[in-house]
């Protein structure tokens, strides 16, 4: 997976072939050692196709997955499930800042500041 992450890092950079020079360099510039058989592996997968098809090919994959991830209420679905999410408002508490403590000891309203 990180692999692949940084591969696609690397295309939106600018490159767009990056190399598997090119990922280890970059895995290494994060202080993260790659394991050459799979980014080989990876490299040779991906060799002489378009990424963006490889990409809408697979969407219709990741939608099997669900778009659960966040706390709150119930599982995870996604589909159908997503339409039914309503948006919670969030009420922001007022805080009353006049009147109190004066920071520098003198009385309020004196003006000696």
């Amino acid at each position: 997976m990180k692999h692949m992450a940084v591969y696609l890092m690397l295309v939106l950079g600018g490159n767009a072939s990056p190399s598997a020079a090119d990922v280890k360099k970059a895995l290494s510039a994060a202080g993260i050692e790659s394991d050459d058989a799979r980014l080989n592996a990876l490299i040779a997968e991906l060799d002489g196709k378009d990424l963006g098809e490889l990409l809408e090919a697979g969407a219709p994959l990741l939608a099997k997955f669900g778009g659960g991830g966040g706390g709150g209420g119930g599982g995870g679905g996604g589909g159908d499930d997503a339409a039914a999410v309503e948006e919670e408002v969030v009420e922001e508490e007022e805080i009353d800042m006049s009147g109190g403590m004066d920071m520098f000891g003198g009385e309020e309203g004196t003006g000696d500041y």
